[in-house]
């Protein structure tokens, strides 16, 4: 188990905790982790990737060892968005690829929206639905009435919340491996003590994770609120559909785990799907809350990109959630080959 130095770099918003490997006059990339995850999760490949690149690995507002300030929701991924272009000052960086994963994904997408000047290219690594986790339907992303149904704050499952509120390592180790991981891949210990911990470093609030929710008089009787993590990702506020009409369209490469259980078309953590299957009482049926098309809604918009001079391409590798960690031998090469033709 190879580790890589920390390092903490002061930028014009806030400290940001980072890994970097490679070579300074290498071609740039930046990692960009998920939701409950930090920087750590992108370690194991960075001696590989750092043979081709110079690679930055930093941990997100409200995870890791990150400085810890709140985020406003209202502005969807932006507040992440920001901290990545004062990093990108911070380092020097002119330009660069930018890797994200999971809600890192969907952050990825607000940069190139953004500040497309600043990305060369993106890699998509199981990113959120565009439209909103949680709270649409239909490839198109249709909101529900009221808008934020089923989607924010108060979608977090109780259990999972208290685990982490409590540190509960007896518990973050099979979620870690039922929904990040597939049930039949080996996790080397230190490395899952090292994924485990970086869980833990999630911060907690009305402000940070999961955020604050409203009550709805509809199935599944709550809706998105205005702060924190989760509200940033409803489709309140974490619409990315402007993707598609940035001037200068970076070339995406989106690359998933075949046995996704988080991003999915019936993922395990949307209202619709879990009340299909009877997780959760009093569903009202497919006609009125049918599951999330997550799949079909990333491939609606990175459709529409394409139609209007972009360019993507869809890569199905095998693993669950965390791909790049199961499959690094599909993974590493998609990536270079991608990245440096």
């Amino acid at each position: 188990m190879e580790r890589n130095s920390q390092l903490f770099l002061n930028t014009s918003r806030l400290k940001i905790a980072c890994y970097r490997a490679g070579e300074a006059h290498a071609d740039k990339l930046l990692l960009l982790h998920g939701n409950l995850s930090s920087s750590v999760f992108f370690l194991p490949l960075l001696p590989v990737l750092s043979q081709q690149f110079d690679v930055v690995a930093p941990d997100l507002r409200c995870f890791g060892d990150t400085e810890d300030r709140p985020v406003d929701a209202v502005r969807g991924y932006r507040d992440w968005s920001d901290d990545v272009d004062a990093l990108l000052d911070a380092l020097g960086w002119e330009k660069a690829s930018v890797g994200g994963w999971s809600m890192g994904g969907n952050v990825a997408m607000q940069y190139a929206i953004d500040h497309p000047q600043r990305v060369n290219k993106l890699v998509l690594i199981a990113p959120g639905p565009p439209f909103g986790f949680g709270g649409t339907r239909d490839p198109e992303g249709i909101v529900y009435d009221p808008p934020g149904l089923g989607s924010g704050g108060g979608c977090v499952n109780p259990l999972l919340l208290s685990t982490v509120k409590t540190q509960g390592e007896f518990l973050l180790h099979p979620i870690l491996h039922h929904f990040y991981f597939t049930a039949s891949h080996y996790l080397e210990p230190g490395w899952e003590a090292l994924f485990v911990e970086g869980v833990q470093k999630t911060r907690l609030g009305r402000e940070q994770y999961p955020g604050d929710f409203r009550y709805s008089f509809r199935w599944p009787f709550v809706a998105a609120g205005d702060h924190g993590i989760l509200n940033a990702m409803s489709p309140l506020y974490g619409n990315l559909s402007g993707l598609v009409e940035i001037a200068d369209k970076p070339p995406i490469l989106w690359i998933r785990g075949r046995d996704d259980v988080v991003v999915s078309d019936h993922s395990m953590f949307d209202f619709g799907y879990l009340g299909m299957i009877g997780t959760i009482p009093g569903w009202p049926g497919p006609w009125v809350y049918p599951p999330q098309p997550m799949l079909a809604q990333t491939r609606y918009l990175l459709e529409r990109y394409r139609e209007k001079g972009g360019s993507y391409q869809e890569v199905v590798i095998p693993g669950g959630h965390a791909c790049h960690l199961e499959s690094p031998g599909y993974f590493v090469p998609l990536v270079c080959s991608f990245l440096l033709e």
